[in-house]
């Protein structure tokens, strides 16, 4: 069983190791960037979004951070959106649908708060991801696309709720 809930603050230091493995170990951020120190830093997304941890058997295995429009951790949520980011899923839990189910959670926590749809930022190489985004009918929005940074080009995908 999969239970998902906030993490508490002697949780950020399995966030952040999972966080970082997902994204560097999986080739999606070099370890140099400084975008590393951002995956790392659970605490600061905790207090400027929602984290989100899955946790099974009593570890945690996954975990997704929540940011309303305008938040810091918000890059582009409009008015009446939820956005998601930095979905990690522990390398020895994937495939068990850790994943899928924090989708779900922030796409029911979106439908709760009466927002008319969750937003979400991707790479093209995040393969696995992208299929769960699409199994939940995410579907891409090229005209909201964007570049962080000089070469990396997020492609924008959102679900309609309403």
């Amino acid at each position: 069983m999969i239970e998902i809930r906030n993490a508490t603050p002697d949780e950020y230091e399995a966030v952040s190791d999972l966080t970082v493995i997902a994204y560097v170990g999986g080739g999606h951020v070099e370890a140099h960037d400084p975008y590393t120190n951002r995956l790392r830093d659970t605490a600061e997304r905790a207090d400027k979004a929602e984290v989100r941890v899955a946790v099974m058997e009593g570890r945690v295995v996954g975990s997704v951070t929540i940011a309303e429009p305008a938040s810091p951790y918000a890059d582009v949520a409009q008015p009446g959106e939820l956005e998601f980011r930095m979905l990690a899923v522990s390398p020895d839990a994937r495939g068990s649908g850790v994943g899928s189910a924090l989708v779900r959670h922030v796409l029911d926590t979106a439908y709760d708060r009466g927002d008319r749809a969750v937003v979400m930022s991707t790479q093209p190489d995040m393969e696995d991801a992208r299929r769960i985004y699409d199994r939940n009918g995410f579907v891409p929005v090229p005209d909201r696309n964007w570049a962080p940074v000089p070469g990396v080009e997020l492609t924008v995908l959102v679900r309609e709720l309403v």
